[in-house]
């Protein structure tokens, strides 16, 4: 499968629980942060979800 990276931009303050428990889920520790992980639909939903907070770029 394909990997993406998965970077933290923006933060959660000011957005709702499940969004910061989103991020959490994800791996993500604190701004500026990145994670790469398998592009599945799970993970794919997750970033959906939070697209406003974080970038993903495509890993070779």
């Amino acid at each position: 499968m394909e990997r993406i990276r998965i970077i933290w931009k923006k933060s959660s303050i000011g957005y709702a629980d499940d969004q910061k428990r989103t991020i959490r889920a994800l791996g993500l520790k604190r701004l500026n942060h990145y994670v790469e992980h398998e592009s599945s639909p799970s993970i794919l939903g997750m970033v959906e979800k939070v697209k406003h907070l974080v970038d993903i770029e495509k890993v070779s």
